[in-house]
Formats: C-alpha cells, sequence, structure tokens
C-alpha cells in the first residue's frame, strides 16, 4: 500500500486544515525560511484581520479574503510572496522585486538577512484585500417565502 503525505490525503478528501499545514512546513524548514515564514504569517494576520488561509498545490500557503491575496512560497534561496493582482497596487516602498514584467502578478523575493519593511510589507498586504474586496461581487439578497 502506499503511503501519503498529510497534504495529499487532506486536498484528495476536500479538507485541508491549512493553519496546520502551515505550521507543520514552517517546522520542517527549521531555518531562517520557516523564521520568515512565520514572521510573515504574523504580519498578515495582523494586517488583515480574519484573513482566510489556505493550502494549495500540494505545498503553498495562500492567504485570501474575497479572492487570492498573496502565496509564501519557500525555495532553497528565497521566500518568495506572490500577490495575485500585485500589478494593480500602489508600491510606494518598492518592495516588489520580482515577476515585475507581468501584467498581473508581482512578487517579492526575501533572502537571508534581507531587511523587511513590516509597516510597508503590512500596507500592501491591506491594499491587496481591499483591492479583492471591491471587486467581489455582492451576494444577492434572498427573499423571504
Amino acid at each position: 500500500m502506499p503511503t501519503t503525505t498529510p497534504s495529499t490525503t487532506t486536498e484528495a478528501a476536500g479538507a485541508v486544515d491549512a493553519a496546520a499545514m502551515i505550521d507543520a512546513r514552517i517546522a520542517e524548514l527549521g531555518d531562517w525560511r520557516g523564521e520568515m515564514l512565520a514572521r510573515l504569517r504574523r504580519l498578515m494576520k495582523e494586517a488583515v484581520p480574519g484573513v482566510e488561509e489556505t493550502w494549495k498545490w500540494r505545498g503553498t500557503p495562500v492567504w485570501e479574503r474575497n479572492g487570492q491575496i498573496c502565496t509564501g512560497e519557500t525555495y532553497k534561496e528565497v521566500v518568495k510572496m506572490t500577490f495575485a493582482k500585485g500589478a494593480k497596487l500602489a508600491d510606494p516602498a518598492r518592495l516588489f522585486n520580482s515577476s515585475l514584467d507581468g501584467n498581473v502578478r508581482r512578487a517579492i523575493d526575501i533572502r537571508q538577512g534581507d531587511p523587511v519593511d513590516e509597516q510597508a510589507l503590512k500596507a500592501l498586504f491591506k491594499a491587496a484585500a481591499a483591492l479583492n474586496d471591491t471587486a467581489a461581487k455582492p451576494k444577492k439578497a434572498t427573499r423571504a417565502a
């Protein structure tokens, strides 16, 4: 019988405990990338109270409110935050440093030892959530019978 990882088992069942999966990813990394991912997660939760954490593509933390805000990908040399609608966001602090050629996404690559402008990042999180909120279709009111 083949073994399955928790992510493939829960994804297949359609019920992912995203918070637990993200906790596990942070612990699994066990280095600066895990610490950075935990820090970015904390900043997201402070900036966008009630943000929904999801787990997609067999291993990517995603933060959502009325659509994707951003992902928290981890690679050997970087922690990458890809903003789904980053090209539509003002970035006065010039945090975006990756995926700058696309028409939709923008990303921030953070390398070990890079400083993080927490206030500017939180402002970007808030702006991305607000953009999603304005694009969200209002729910139709149901009539009482």
